[in-house]
């Protein structure tokens, strides 16, 4: 009898414990057809193509796991691992060529703000993402202009702190330590690596600055805003990333009962001056699932782009 008792608190302890933590599978499948002009934009010719994590693709496919534990008095740890891959073949290792290669970091939060260490998307992309009215999706023209904060939006070894909100005010800031250029790809493991954004969620205003800059490389930074009229959003853009390729983005989207137009230009001012423009319709069929089209121009190459595609987050 007594050893059953004890058998018996030892699972509701475990049980408690385990009501404390959390783990999710999550991903996106994104399936699409895509079409070119001529070779560029994710296609290999200018034939029709079946794609699930090309640049005419709403997102890339991919499926991960979080998890999260409350450590009580308001402080959780928390860990998340995220794959790519492609609908077309199963193949894995997509965004960056290994397994987990999309997100591998653990983090610790409270009142204070947030503490990460491993690889993740950089505080420049969560600048971006805050105005950018594609969502950052892969046919984004902002992104095919200047990037999304910077070249590669993902960095290895990387530390950070995010605060916690001031008034609609966030910032993070990371790095990549001395030390660590040898981890990763020579694009996303630069040693001396600091990157950082300041952003701004409040009423129908989203704001976002980025500054970014590696050990002899040059600064990227970007200053944008969206502002909702309720009737449609509006965006706006400067853009000041590494090399001669300064420039701004303006655009609208607008909710149609279930369909939103997005009409995006992105515009290069200084040395070879062109302009990238996307035109995209999304139809929710529910919240998780909706069809996209969009067609995207990329000026410096003429090429021009249509994707037609179904998405499903689950």
């Amino acid at each position: 009898m007594k050893k059953t008792l004890i058998a018996l608190a030892a699972v509701a302890a475990t049980g408690a414990a385990f009501a404390q933590s959390s783990v999710t599978l999550y991903g996106v499948a994104d399936a699409g057809l895509t079409k070119t002009n001529k070779a560029g934009l994710g296609n290999a010719n200018d034939s029709l193509q079946l794609s699930s994590s090309s640049t005419l693709n709403n997102g890339t496919s991919r499926w991960g796991i979080r998890g999260v534990e409350d450590l009580g008095g308001g402080l959780k740890a928390s860990f998340n691992f995220e794959a790519g891959l492609s609908l077309g073949d199963g193949s894995a290792n997509k965004s960056g060529g290994q397994m987990f290669s999309r997100a591998a970091y653990a983090s610790l939060s409270g009142g204070f703000g947030e503490i990460y260490a491993g690889r993740r998307l950089n505080p420049s992309f969560y600048g971006v993402a805050a105005w950018e009215l594609t969502g950052t999706a892969n046919y984004s023209a902002v992104s095919q202009q200047f990037g999304l904060g910077s070249a590669d939006p993902r960095s290895s070894a990387g530390i950070g702190y995010t605060t916690p909100s001031f008034g609609g005010f966030t910032a993070t800031i990371g790095t990549v330590l001395k030390g660590n250029d040898a981890v990763g790809t020579a694009a996303d493991g630069l040693q001396d690596k600091y990157d950082l954004n300041v952003i701004y969620k409040g009423g129908p205003i989203s704001a976002g600055f980025t500054y970014n800059k590696a050990k002899g490389q040059e600064k990227n930074w970007s200053l944008g805003a969206a502002y909702n009229l309720g009737v449609a959003t509006v965006a706006a853009s400067y853009h000041d990333p590494a090399g001669d390729n300064k420039g701004f983005s303006i655009g609208a989207s607008a909710p149609l009962g279930p369909v939103t137009l997005t009409f995006d230009i992105a515009r290069q001012t200084s040395g070879v001056k062109n302009t990238d423009y996307v035109l995209e319709a999304k139809y929710a069929i529910s919240k998780r699932t909706f069809t996209y089209a969009a067609l995207l121009r990329e000026g410096a190459s003429k090429t021009n782009g249509l994707g037609v595609g179904v998405r499903h987050n689950f």
